[in-house]
């Protein structure tokens, strides 16, 4: 992109692109676009951008149902995941399927978040904020969710740009050095964009009820979501925000 039209992007509200974006979204589980950033995600897709997902989990030990193995909530999550995505207008989902709950930011999975973006190539990358331990009063952030965030920023910065990390990726995978040009970080305490996701909460609402596996009962889980409506809002009229740490690089 040329310095004019790059300055045309940038004098446009965060979120708006004068051009159809890639977009990647790099989180830890299956459903984590969703509960982060599905209203976000829903409105890029119907404003023609392109979205991919590559959720590094399987997402095969969050159930509390004892007759199922890690193997069959594997197959379940991926399938919710697919059919959760769908419903948002993301075009493509792969699953790293390294096992949930013991993600680690390696510098082997460094490596592996570092291939996926230099073939993606994405303009835009989405993933979660590593440094967020406590969730309000009475919750503490996943560590897959930390260390996802880590070692994709990681990948973002150097490696991913940078031809000389990991070097067999371009000699012998011949997979080019990619600058993403913007991060939008999830799940973060330091927000400094708010997405208003108000016309869009409800196909975030309609993927989220795909992962069955996850949310219990449908109408509890639905008052739940629908209370987390922005404070100045009512319930007879409620707006919906999704909060992002957005890092745009000077390229």
């Amino acid at each position: 992109m040329e310095k004019q039209s790059l300055q045309n992007e940038r004098d446009l509200p965060p979120g708006t692109w004068a051009t159809p974006q890639d977009i990647l979204v790099i989180l830890a589980h299956p459903d984590d676009p969703e509960f982060f950033c599905g209203g976000t995600l829903a409105r890029w897709a119907a404003a023609g951008h392109r979205i991919a997902y590559c959720l590094l989990t399987c997402g095969d030990k969050g159930t509390q149902d004892r007759s199922l193995s890690s193997e069959a909530l594997c197959a379940l999550r991926q399938k919710e995941q697919r059919a959760a995505a769908a419903v948002l207008g993301v075009q493509r989902v792969r699953f790293l399927n390294h096992p949930d709950g013991y993600l680690e930011p390696t510098l082997q999975l460094r490596k592996e978040v570092t291939r996926f973006i230099r073939q993606e190539k994405p303009d835009v990358l989405v993933t979660c904020d590593p440094t967020t331990l406590y969730i309000g009063g009475d919750r503490l952030n996943h560590p897959d969710h930390r260390a996802a965030g880590q070692v994709v920023l990681d990948a973002v910065f150097p490696a991913a740009r940078d031809y000389l990390y990991f070097p067999e990726l371009l000699n012998e995978e011949h997979l080019e050095p990619h600058a993403v040009r913007e991060v939008w970080v999830s799940g973060t305490q330091t927000p400094d964009v708010v997405m208003d996701v108000t016309d869009t909460w409800q196909v975030k609402l309609r993927a989220l009820y795909e992962h069955a596996s996850q949310i219990g009962d449908r109408q509890a889980f639905t008052e739940r979501m629908m209370a987390r409506r922005t404070p100045d809002s009512t319930p007879e009229k409620p707006r919906f925000g999704e909060k992002f740490r957005r890092i745009v690089f000077n390229l």
